[in-house]
């Protein structure tokens, strides 16, 4: 997945994720340990992980993303290595206390395979006891909220209009974006397609056991419930 000019308007598109969140998710299950951030994005949470004293690893695929999370590192003065992987070949990365695939990332995977593949790739980098945290779309969501398109956003320096269409798969979805970002006096129109797949919750437990993991929580939408018919962002805990 290439998120080519998407990279540099990505934090910004993002500023309703309440990342504080999902760290204190963690923080609230393990205090401490070596954490590889997989799909890192930009590292806002990779970033915000090693402020809480975790001894982090960022990983991505795209090079884009990586540039920029590489460069906020920089900027704060954090020592965070940076590999570009592929989430579903983590080219055999072990020691790890804690793996996280945050903000939906597993959702870009397309196959059943590549999410069993990534599962299995996981705990194998993780230690004997560690820790698995990830987060994907509902299938409601991927159903039903995203087929309410299009979406306009509209801010000062960045605007977009987002059409969606439901892919080829069960529970897919093909976003189509049209950006427009300021440069200057004038603003840049470029496009961007991403697709997405979900799978229901008691698939997503069915591989992480057969993968060797334990089932420790299932949340949604930021919260300690549990899912329900509605529920848009589902969480999975899982311990190796």
């Amino acid at each position: 997945m290439k998120y080519g000019k998407f990279a540099a308007v990505y934090d910004g598109l993002m500023e309703d994720i309440p990342y504080d969140k999902y760290v204190e998710w963690v923080a609230s299950n393990v205090s401490s340990g070596t954490l590889l951030d997989v799909a890192c994005g930009t590292g806002t949470l990779s970033q915000l992980f090693a402020e809480m004293g975790y001894d982090v690893t960022a990983s991505d695929l795209s090079e884009d993303m990586l540039t920029v999370a590489n460069q906020r590192f920089q900027e704060a003065n954090q020592a965070i290595p940076v590999l570009q992987l592929s989430m579903d070949n983590l080219e055999g990365l072990t020691g790890f206390d804690i793996v996280t695939i945050a903000i939906d990332s597993l959702n870009y995977l397309q196959s059943e395979e590549q999410v069993q593949q990534t599962f299995k790739e996981v705990y194998d980098a993780l230690n004997p006891g560690g820790h698995f945290f990830f987060d994907v779309h509902s299938v409601f969501k991927i159903d039903t909220v995203y087929m309410n398109s299009p979406f306009v956003y509209d801010a000062e320096e960045i605007a977009y209009i987002w059409h969606t269409e439901p892919g080829e798969a069960s529970h897919s979805v093909i976003h189509d974006m049209t950006f427009f970002v300021q440069q200057n006096d004038l603003f840049e129109r470029f496009e961007e397609t991403h697709e997405q797949r979900t799978f229901p919750i008691e698939t997503y437990k069915k591989w992480l056991e057969a993968a060797g993991f334990t089932v420790e929580s299932v949340t949604a939408d930021f919260s300690s419930q549990s899912p329900d018919d509605e529920s848009e962002r589902v969480f999975f805990y899982a311990k190796k």
